[in-house]
């Protein structure tokens, strides 16, 4: 994953960072450890840390601090896939069996427990008190969105705003507090940390809008997920949402009850609707649009390296098959 081209500038950083969180999840307890590095190791694309690192380089900061704030938000974020593949009751993830399915639901929870008490820890050692705030205040919001999510699993009557809600407080919340803190611990200008926080806002969005539309037109050995997981899960996501509203009457009706009964039984249809009535286009421009926004928000940070890689991510986001 790190061949893209976007890791290139900070690919010290990254090593330093890699090294950094395995010192970190140390633990007297064999299985937290066995567990932690399990979820670790698999690696994904990395792009939270990625635009800690990023955003605070594209603001002049050169200091060891931002490992510690980019593996800070690497263990939040592996702390809420361990809760997520529990509550989802996933088996595959980056094409490789869950925690959960190897190890069952309770030590699941309890070492994504451990990530997120460890990833405090490392914050106080940073004794950045407003750093503290942003992220305590993202991990609540973060958990109000999977709540919320989970409240309208197998609910046909979801709206896009409600979905829009879901997505910004689960998914980009994150996006947006790790480029929020890398310009508070890069001491970056008023503007520029405002920008980097809206950056990241709309990179999450993208980048969730994208994923929700690769599960009806991905391929699952790119993805590392199988096709069709969050209709199995009664999700009702964009795509799903809109064709809902604004495909014919049958295809309304097809995808009405398959978000009602869950399951992958009428996958092969249900894709053919999703993608006759333009619910794939809609999605794909609304995910282009906040890219762009992210591209633009970028201006206020001086040219460099590190900028034309946030821009690259940016594109990255809505141009992926993975």
């Amino acid at each position: 994953m790190t061949t893209l081209p976007f890791y290139a500038p900070v690919s010290d950083d990254f090593d330093a960072v890699n090294q950094l969180i395995l010192e970190q999840l140390h633990s007297r307890v064999p299985l937290v450890e066995k567990i932690g590095h399990y979820i670790i190791s698999a690696g994904g694309k990395r792009l939270r840390p990625l635009v800690v690192l990023l955003g605070a380089r594209a603001c002049g900061l050169s200091d060891p601090r931002q490992h510690s704030l980019a593996a800070i938000i690497e263990f939040l974020h592996t702390a809420t896939l361990l809760h997520d593949d529990v509550v989802d009751t996933s088996d595959l993830r980056r094409g490789r069996s869950t925690a959960n399915a190897l190890w069952g639901n309770a030590p699941s929870v309890l070492v994504g427990d451990f990530l997120y008490s460890r990833a405090f820890e490392m914050m106080v050692a940073l004794g950045d008190m407003q750093i503290m705030r942003i992220l305590a205040n993202a991990t609540n919001v973060i958990a109000e969105g999977e709540v919320l999510q989970l409240s309208k699993v197998r609910d046909a009557n979801t709206d896009e705003a409600t979905y829009m809600e879901v997505i910004r407080s689960k998914t980009a919340m994150l996006f947006e507090a790790a480029c929020h803190t890398a310009g508070v611990l890069a001491e970056a200008n008023a503007q520029q940390t405002e920008a980097l926080r809206q950056y990241g806002n709309a990179l999450g969005i993208a980048f969730q809008l994208m994923d929700d539309l690769l599960d009806y037109s991905g391929d699952a050995a790119e993805m590392g997920k199988n096709v069709g997981d969050d209709l199995a899960e009664g999700k009702p996501t964009l795509p799903l949402i809109y064709t809902m509203r604004h495909g014919s009457a049958e295809q309304a009706a097809l995808v009405r009850q398959a978000i009602q009964k869950g399951g992958t039984d009428d996958i092969a249809p249900i894709r053919e609707a999703v993608a006759a009535s333009g619910a794939l286009d809609y999605t794909a421009g609304l995910a282009r649009e906040q890219a762009d926004e992210a591209v633009q928000l970028l201006q206020v940070l001086p040219a460099s390296e590190y900028r034309d890689s946030l821009e690259q991510l940016a594109r990255f986001a809505v141009d992926r098959k993975f």
